[in-house]
């Protein structure tokens, strides 16, 4: 049966279009005036006084973090080591005699004392088993000595390839390790328990309930078992006919191998799973002093942690091979120059312009967002970072760079396709948060705001775009639908916010979920 769903607007995420659309079987097969659509017969659903709009798209999120954090332990919100050490103790408290303690979401800059914890601040409340946090960027995390000692992290140990861990004057680890030296500590958590299928499933579903259709699911980035590339591959496949939403995964694979192995498990498992490509590294975060910069940072004196190696090349060679796209993380000015030159060398091989992203592209000066228009590349960007950086930005970047943060209108009006995501859990999952921080930008940089239409247009026509999906709201695409109760193409950032999300749609089928629950932590 033909169903006819009406609003007071409707907007394809290029621009409005009509009261009306109609879908049957799952597909559009109609956009425009309800007059023109609805036969009798129909079924009919009228959306008074409300707004309907392509569903939302998560370009880049870590779906399988998501899902475990509902029910875990976040600690962005915590003002002072205590209180960071009172949250810590206190879940402890709710896990199994024995189990490693893993929490998320630590930010320094809002602790009273601006800094990083220290394993002997962590063992303080957990002295007897291992315990981790990571901070909320995922680029840093914090060990206690139970952890250190039985991944065998001392005095003796090296760096390893792209990673730093920090010491005291005697070379004693601090228990703070960044980049690839988080992955040191994997052993200390072999024995947490793995997430459920119903736990995913219900963070997807919760997903759905803010609007969200389809997402681009970072595969592999944790670094406990449950969150391994192959271990993460598995649990996606063992849920593909539950799915609410679709499920688009770039595999974090270091080899050819392991990118065939899990591309291997993510497709043909259902319709709403596929493989899409490859995700790798070229260097860190802002927050954590190792975003690879051409200059040091004005506040610390280094250029960060430049990661990317022959070998990534290789295996985005792989991708490529395989049908797939490749995802480069890129957020200092020095990486994403250098992920530029993969890119062309990429393309001089024969590779599709379409198929290439860069994630992040976080400081980028006018020269360099000439450049990224010149290759033709998806730009995935997460103007919710803006957020949480507000506060210290200026003080990483100096004036001059910071004029080149996160630039939207520049890069929108270079021609360069914007692909809107969360990076969740490093923000919140919601849309309508990042097209408003899109549109105010939290008073940084506001010449580089996008408008709400433009705000749209990122989370849905250029996010369906970094999905190699069809194009959204438009005839044989699916019927993935959002209703608001608000046109946020008019409205104030404030009133984008504050949006509700009335209906989703997925596949043409209406997402029941009770939107009283909790999607997220803090």
């Amino acid at each position: 049966m033909k169903t006819v769903i009406t609003a007071d607007t409707v907007n394809t995420g290029t621009a409005k279009f009509g009261d009306a659309v109609a879908f049957e079987n799952g597909t559009i097969i109609g956009i425009g005036a309800k007059a023109d659509l609805y036969q009798q017969g129909d079924r009919l659903i009228a959306y008074d006084g409300a707004h309907i709009v392509p569903g939302f798209r998560d370009a880049h999120i870590h779906a399988i973090p998501y899902a475990a954090l509902l029910s875990g332990c976040s600690l962005k919100s915590a003002a002072s080591i205590d209180d960071l050490l009172d949250r810590l103790s206190s879940y402890a408290r709710t896990l199994p005699i024995g189990s490693p303690v893993v929490a998320s979401r630590l930010d320094d800059e809002t602790l009273a004392e601006r800094r990083l914890p220290t394993r002997e601040d962590l063992d303080r409340v957990v002295p007897d088993r291992p315990a981790v946090i990571y901070r909320y960027c995922g680029h840093v995390a914090v060990a206690n000595s139970s952890a250190l000692a039985e991944s065998g992290i001392n005095a003796d140990t090296e760096d390893p390839m792209g990673g730093v861990i920090d010491r005291n004057p005697n070379g004693t680890p601090t228990g703070v390790l960044r980049e690839t030296a988080t992955g040191l500590i994997a052993g200390a958590l072999a024995r947490g328990g793995p997430l459920s299928a119903d736990q995913l499933i219900d963070g997807l579903t919760r997903l759905g309930g803010l609007g969200i259709t389809s997402i681009g699911a970072m595969v592999g980035y944790g670094e406990s078992p449950y969150e391994k590339l192959e271990a993460e591959s598995a649990l996606f496949r063992e849920v593909a006919d539950r799915l609410p939403i679709k499920v688009h995964g770039l595999s974090i694979a270091s080899t050819p191998d392991d990118l065939a192995a899990s591309a291997s498990m993510l497709d043909g498992a259902g319709t709403r799973l596929r493989w899409l490509g490859v995700k790798r590294f070229s260097d860190g975060s802002l927050g954590g002093h190792t975003a690879a910069m051409c200059s040091p940072f004005a506040d610390v004196d280094t250029l960060g942690t430049y990661r990317l190696t022959d070998a990534d090349v290789e295996v985005a060679r792989k991708s490529i091979a395989m049908g797939g796209m490749v995802a480069i993380h890129a957020i200092g000015d020095w990486a994403i120059s250098a992920v530029l030159d993969v890119f062309d060398t990429l393309i001089g091989e024969g590779a599709r312009r379409d198929r290439l992203r860069m994630e992040h592209v976080s400081v980028a000066g006018p020269d360099l967002v000439t450049r990224f228009a010149s290759t033709g590349a998806t730009a995935v960007v997460q103007p919710a970072f803006l957020a949480s950086e507000s506060e210290w930005l200026g003080k990483r970047l100096g004036p001059e760079r910071e004029a080149w943060a996160y630039p939207f209108r520049s890069m929108e009006a270079a021609g360069i396709t914007l692909a809107g995501s969360s990076d969740s859990i490093v923000e919140p999952p919601h849309p309508l948060w990042g097209m408003a921080a899109a549109m105010d930008r939290h008073g940084i940089n506001p010449t580089e705001a996008l408008t709400g239409q433009q705000a749209l247009a990122m989370f849905t026509v250029g996010a369906a775009h970094a999905l190699v999906e069809p194009a959204p709201m438009w005839l044989t695409s699916p019927a993935d639908l959002v209703v608001l109760d608000t046109d946020i193409t008019l409205a104030a950032p404030r009133e984008v916010r504050e949006a509700r999300i009335l209906d989703t749609w997925v596949d043409g089928e209406r997402l029941t979920v009770d939107r009283s629950m909790p999607t997220w932590v803090d």
